[in-house]
């Protein structure tokens, strides 16, 4: 598995990251076995770097992690995400960015990964009350703790992340992108372009519906928390599965499988993207996995940016926005 560069201050990844958020929460029903499956092929392939946050469960997925890479931490490359506060029994509490929270999730954090430091510590949503200097300088004294080695933030609009960087440098920004969700292009890769930080691109496979997993809105599982997104509801289903059936002619085509196609897509644009895709299945993995040695002609990304050019997917990204780009 090749790597790639995450900001300027030396921290590198394997080329497709892992997102361990659905081992634990949202896509239905938890199955621990298969996940720790899904981790142990990941490493085996090369994939290192390991995506996981305190809210997954909640609590339960860093828990989820730590137990699967007990004994191989030296080769992992570790991130978890403080910021969206969740009470035991599940609960939605807000967004917390102050100093004095930062500093006790991270030590829960590492607790519950059992380790001593996380390689990439994410504001996981920013605070709209909490100055981000305040936030981040409490993160920038978890780095010199040697708690933490490098920093990142996770759907931050421009203005935040400029000032963020200013009390210490930023290595990742992690924010969702995807054919289907291609905002990011307008302001976001030249920022992080001029400023030297790697962009980590969450859910690059639309939630799994660029992967043609999902023709009907019944095909999603009744305990799915995308049954509730705008983007799998309604008229906006109907509207961006004829997209997704348009990229399925492609993949047939180049006889390659929809999604890996769309994790090409996502590869190609630069080399400054670390695609994190979620899977809870061995199988899966292997398929997007093998997306890293597709490569695309200018022809073929031509024919795909016609079929999804900006702004054409139907549907917010939430039912909620208010949370994303602060």
């Amino acid at each position: 598995m090749e790597t790639r560069k995450l900001g300027n201050q030396g921290l590198r990844v394997s080329a497709l990251g892992l997102g361990c958020m659905g081992m634990s929460e949202f896509y239905g029903e938890a199955d621990e076995k298969e996940a720790l499956a899904t981790i142990d092929a990941a490493l085996e392939l090369g994939i290192n770097f390991l995506d996981t946050a305190d809210m997954y469960g909640p609590f339960t997925n860093e828990k989820l992690v730590g137990k699967a890479i007990a004994g191989r931490r030296e080769n992992i490359i570790l991130a978890t995400k403080f910021g969206n506060v969740r009470g035991e029994d599940g609960s939605r509490l807000g967004i917390n960015g102050r100093p004095e929270y930062v500093r006790a999730c991270c030590d829960a954090s590492l607790k519950r990964l059992n380790v001593d430091h996380t390689d990439l510590y994410y504001q996981h949503r920013v605070d709209p009350n909490v100055p981000i200097e305040d936030t981040v300088g409490a993160m920038a004294e978890l780095v010199q703790q040697g708690k933490v080695l490098f920093l990142g933030l996770s759907e931050a609009a421009p203005e935040t992340i400029r000032r963020a960087h200013a009390v210490h440098p930023i290595s990742a920004l992690q924010t969702e992108y995807s054919l289907w969700s291609r905002d990011p292009e307008k302001v976001l890769f030249p920022l992080v372009q001029e400023l030297g930080i790697g962009f980590v691109a969450y859910s690059p496979l639309g939630r799994g519906f660029l992967t043609g997993r999902f023709q009907r809105y019944e095909d999603i599982p009744e305990d799915d928390f995308r049954r509730h997104q705008p983007r799998f509801q309604g008229e906006n289903f109907e509207k961006n599965i004829q997209l997704v059936r348009k990229v399925e002619e492609l993949a047939k085509e180049k006889n390659v499988t929809p999604g890996q196609l769309a994790l090409a897509w996502v590869r190609a644009q630069s080399d400054n993207i670390v695609p994190i895709p979620g899977t809870t299945r061995t199988k899966h993995l292997r398929e997007n996995a093998a997306a890293v040695d597709i490569q695309l002609r200018d022809e073929e990304l031509q024919q795909i940016d016609a079929i999804f050019p900006m702004d054409v997917t139907a549907g917010d990204r939430y039912a909620d926005m208010s949370s994303v780009g602060i």
